[in-house]
């Protein structure tokens, strides 16, 4: 199958071209520079094809998408001023294009943040769950991320277009590459010595189920469609400090022991952006449901293999 996997060098993507190129697929992927063109090609050589594309420019999407037969839409923004405008319009105009091409199915990578329950909530969710956006604690990335994928079944609907959606919860895993870490990021600070953690619940994920989830999305019938939730299970980041000091000796026992107490928390977010975007998950410990992606064979690994996995790349990557 000729596929095409749009923004080729982030986390997920990265290895969503790994697996479809094990599996013999043709692969077709997004970049925007020839630094990234440059990067690609060392990892993966002649095998995978680039193309250059924005998504917030038309330009180029017609011939990315010839004789594409599904795309598996990962690009999207996890940080800045406005994350709003290139999820919303990067969305449309991959399916837009897919549709004008006649691809037969769309795998697009949503985010369990277009899952949130209230805050306090505790139990199980599945994908039957959408966040609520007028809840005053929810922050710019989950409102960027439930607004692409309500857009994504509207559009997909006119267009009549093939469409399943993956809702991944905190993705750590190995690195195939320096940067673009995205969630990563907390087991890095944590092996840099970070001096405590807040008491947050992380419903973790490895990256390489992901990934596989997505291809398993693309080629099976029952998937068009469905939403599908990619957890493995949930732990808090202090068992998360904790699995890295035990498992990697000496090179994690930087990794914190003590946990920030939450009033702390709450009266430095005062004059702390960044400690207020935690405010909505402290004491978070609320899981998900994860059959309905087992139901078409998916088998997540353990989160305690995950972390160790992703402590061990990055300490790989240091060297």
């Amino acid at each position: 199958m000729r596929v095409l996997v749009t923004g080729g060098t982030g986390f997920v993507a990265g290895w969503c071209i790994s697996g479809l190129l094990e599996q013999g697929h043709e692969v077709r992927t997004t970049v925007r520079n020839e630094a990234s063109e440059t990067k690609l090609t060392g990892i993966f050589g002649p095998a995978l094809t680039l193309t250059h594309v924005d998504l917030l420019s038309d330009d180029g999407w017609a011939d990315a998408m010839n004789g594409i037969e599904a795309v598996l839409h990962v690009a999207s923004p996890m940080q800045g001023v406005d994350m709003m405008t290139p999820a919303l319009e990067g969305t449309a105009r991959v399916l837009r294009a897919a549709a004008q091409a006649g691809v037969g199915r769309v795998v697009m990578t949503s985010s369990c943040a277009a899952a949130t329950p209230p805050d306090g909530s505790k139990g199980a969710f599945d994908e039957t769950l959408w966040t609520n956006p007028s809840i005053a604690t929810i922050d710019d990335y989950r409102r960027s991320k439930l607004a692409a994928e309500q857009t994504a079944w509207k559009l997909g609907e006119e267009l009549g277009l093939s469409l399943t959606t993956v809702l991944p919860g905190a993705v750590f895993g190995p690195l195939r590459s320096s940067g673009n870490q995205g969630s990563v990021q907390i087991i890095d600070r944590m092996l840099n010595g970070m001096p405590a953690v807040p008491r947050i619940g992380l419903n973790i994920v490895d990256v390489r189920d992901v990934a596989d989830l997505h291809i398993r999305a693309m080629t099976a019938p029952e998937a068009d469609g469905q939403r599908y939730i990619a957890v493995s299970e949930l732990l808090w980041m202090s068992e998360v400090a904790a699995v890295i000091r035990d498992e990697l000796g000496e090179l994690g026992a930087k990794a914190p022991k003590k946990t920030i107490p939450d009033f702390l928390i709450r009266g430095l977010a005062k004059a702390n952006p960044e400690l207020r975007e935690l405010l909505p998950m402290l004491g978070r410990q609320y899981t998900y449901d994860n059959r309905k992606a087992r139901s078409i064979g998916w088998q997540p690994r353990p989160a305690r293999e995950t972390v160790i996995d992703c402590a061990q790349s990055l300490l790989a990557n240091r060297l």
